[in-house]
């Protein structure tokens, strides 16, 4: 079973998805079925359960909200991809609060050249598990702060949180 749990935030509610501890779902959304059926068909074979305490992964999202901001990285999350995607995925969790970096970087840091700056884009438009997975970090390196599924006011929000330009915390 996955289970669900809705954190409220600041930028509307973050849900949370997981199965047996391991988040494999996390999006600004209030609805939870809508970050379901982003997952696999065998995850999603598994079925739905709005439960009141997800435990760990709620914990971290409450207290990286209220200002810790190191509180995500040690959730262990999974999502499906290619063996280039993971590497992706896993340079994204390396970027640390506070900091941002380019695509064409992100793609440096996963052990591609800088020229795989697409795929780096790619592998954060279909990240599955922000902000666990901080695709908010990564800029484009033309300026700006790019998209993000969940607007790019969210984006803005999560990136003055983490530089601590927001006084009023959860």
């Amino acid at each position: 079973m996955i289970a669900a749990q809705l954190v409220p935030s600041p930028v509307g509610p973050l849900a949370l998805l997981a199965r047996e501890g391991v988040l494999v779902a996390a999006g600004f959304t209030a609805e939870p079925k809508d970050m379901f059926a982003r997952l696999t068909p065998a995850l999603q074979a598994e079925g739905l359960e709005i439960v009141d305490d997800l435990g760990a992964p709620a914990e971290a999202a409450q207290a990286y909200l209220a200002g810790e901001l190191d509180a995500l990285d040690g959730v262990p999350v999974w999502q499906p991809g290619t063996p280039t995607r993971k590497r992706l995925h896993a340079a994204l969790r390396e970027v640390k609060a506070g900091t941002t970096v380019t695509y064409a970087e992100l793609a440096e840091r996963a052990g591609l050249p800088r020229t795989a700056a697409r795929a780096a884009g790619s592998a954060c438009a279909q990240n599955l598990i922000a902000p666990f997975v901080p695709c908010h970090r990564i800029l484009p390196s033309t300026g700006g702060y790019g998209g993000y599924l969940y607007g790019v006011s969210v984006k803005e929000w999560l990136l003055a949180h983490e530089r601590g330009a927001i006084a009023d915390r959860t």
